[in-house]
C-alpha cells in the first residue's frame, strides 16, 4: 500500500501545504535570480560588466584577498560555480585587462586570480552604481528585514549545499 495513503489526513494536508509553499518559494527564487541578472547587468553595463563578472570582481576586491588574489579552486568554491562557467567569465575579464591569472611559484599547477590596477579602478568606479542598485532593489525592506532575509538565504544555501550534485 502507498505510504502516503497510510499517513493520517492532517499530516497529508501539512505535507501538501509545505510542498505548495516550497514550490512557490523556489519559483520566486528563480524569478528573483533572473531579475537580478537582468537588472544587475543593466546597473553595471556602462563598465562593460555582467552580474557574473561583478560577482568575480567583488570576490577579488575583498581586503583579505586583494593583495594576492584567490586560487581558482577557492574562487569556484566561494562563488559556488562550475569551473567551466568561471573559466569563461575569467577569460572575458582577462581580455578586458581587469584580472590576471598568475601561476603559483611553488606549485605550477595552481593558478591565482587577482585584480589588475585597471580592475581595482573599475571596481572602485562601479561602487556608486552598485550602491544605487542595492538601495533601489531593497527599498521596500527595512534593515532588519534585509538581515533576516540574509540569514534565511544563508540557511537555504547551506541546505542546498548538503544535497548531492549531478553525477
Amino acid at each position: 500500500m502507498d505510504q502516503l495513503a497510510e499517513t493520517p489526513a492532517p499530516e497529508r494536508a501539512d505535507a501538501a501545504a509545505r510542498f505548495d509553499i516550497a514550490n512557490r518559494l523556489f519559483l520566486r527564487l528563480y524569478q528573483a535570480s533572473n531579475l537580478l541578472h537582468k537588472t544587475g547587468t543593466r546597473a553595471v553595463s556602462r563598465y562593460g560588466a555582467t552580474t557574473q563578472q561583478w560577482a568575480v570582481l567583488g570576490a577579488l576586491s575583498r581586503p583579505a584577498v586583494r593583495p594576492h588574489g584567490m586560487a581558482v579552486k577557492d574562487l569556484i568554491g566561494f562563488l559556488m560555480v562550475s569551473r567551466q562557467n568561471l573559466t569563461a567569465v575569467l577569460d572575458r575579464l582577462e581580455a578586458a585587462r581587469l584580472v590576471e591569472r598568475i601561476r603559483d611559484m611553488r606549485d605550477g599547477r595552481l593558478r591565482y586570480v587577482r585584480l589588475t590596477t585597471l580592475g581595482e579602478r573599475t571596481w572602485t568606479d562601479m561602487q556608486a552604481s552598485i550602491r544605487t542598485y542595492y538601495a533601489d532593489a531593497l527599498s521596500d525592506l527595512s534593515s532588519a528585514e534585509c538581515l533576516q532575509l540574509f540569514r534565511l538565504l544563508d540557511r537555504l544555501r547551506d541546505g542546498l549545499a548538503r544535497l548531492p550534485g549531478p553525477e
